[in-house]
This record gives structure tokens, C-alpha cells and sequence, in this order.
């Protein structure tokens, strides 16, 4: 029993550890967040659309190569 009541008290300190360090955390407004959202999405969508095209122009070569 005496490891279980260490265990309980070395996830207490732990979570309590936790929460501490999080309220120290300086967290962005709402708009940073949506800002840094957007352009999160607009930068993975280019690099997609760089990456496709980059696909297709490599498989359009190689069938030229085969023939």
C-alpha cells in the first residue's frame, strides 16, 4: 500500500508542478492565435500545391522516359 499512496502523492506534486509552470506561460490573444492559424494553413496549402505540382511534373517525365 505504501507504493500506491507514493505514486498518489508523486502525481500530485507532478500535476501541481504542472500548473505552476503553465500560469508562468505567456500565452497569445486571440488574434496572435488566429493570425499564426492562417498562416499556418496558407503555408501548408502552398507547400501542397508545390508538392503536387512537383509529383506531377516528375511522374509526366518519367512517362516520357519509359516510352
Amino acid at each position: 500500500m505504501n507504493k500506491v499512496a507514493e505514486f498518489w502523492n508523486g502525481l500530485k506534486e507532478f500535476i501541481t508542478g504542472v500548473q505552476s509552470e503553465l500560469r508562468k506561460c505567456s500565452w497569445p490573444s486571440r488574434s496572435e492565435l488566429v493570425d499564426s492559424t492562417i498562416v499556418v494553413i496558407v503555408s501548408v496549402a502552398i507547400f501542397g500545391v508545390y508538392v503536387g505540382f512537383s509529383d506531377w511534373a516528375i511522374m509526366e517525365l518519367l512517362a516520357l522516359i519509359i516510352k
